[in-house]
C-alpha cells in the first residue's frame, strides 16, 4: 500500500469517488516545514469533480514553524496513478516525512 498526505480537494468523498471509485480511509497528520498557497486550475474535469477552480497548493519553507494539517490515506500504486492524472501540471508529486514519522507521498508546487 501506498500512503498519500492530502490536504486539499482529495480529502473530498466526491473527488475520491471520481478519482478513486471509493472511498478510502484516512487518519490526520501533519506535514512540517510547509505553508498552503493556492493556485487557479484551469482543467474542466478537475475543477467539475473538485467543484472549485481554486486549489490548495503546498510550497516548501524549511521551517519547523511551519506546518500544514491534512489526512494521510492508504491507497494501491494503481490509485497513485489515478491521483497523479487528478493532479494538474503544477503539482508534482514527492516523498516527505510527517509529523508521526511516517513517509507519505505529497503533492507540491511542481514551479518551486
Amino acid at each position: 500500500m501506498q500512503q498519500l498526505f492530502s490536504y486539499g480537494t482529495l480529502q473530498l468523498e466526491s473527488v475520491q469517488l471520481e478519482t478513486f471509485g471509493r472511498l478510502i480511509n484516512g487518519s490526520k497528520d501533519i506535514l512540517p516545514g510547509y505553508i498552503l498557497s493556492e493556485i487557479k486550475v484551469k482543467d474542466r474535469h478537475v475543477i467539475e469533480t473538485s467543484g472549485t477552480d481554486i486549489h490548495p497548493i503546498l510550497k516548501f519553507t524549511g521551517s519547523p514553524d511551519d506546518e500544514v494539517s491534512g489526512t494521510v490515506f492508504e491507497i494501491t500504486a494503481s490509485e497513485l496513478i489515478e491521483s497523479d492524472k487528478y493532479e494538474v501540471e503544477e503539482y508534482k508529486r514527492i516523498s516527505a516525512t510527517l509529523k508521526s514519522g511516517k513517509s507519505a507521498w505529497i503533492y507540491v508546487d511542481a514551479m518551486q
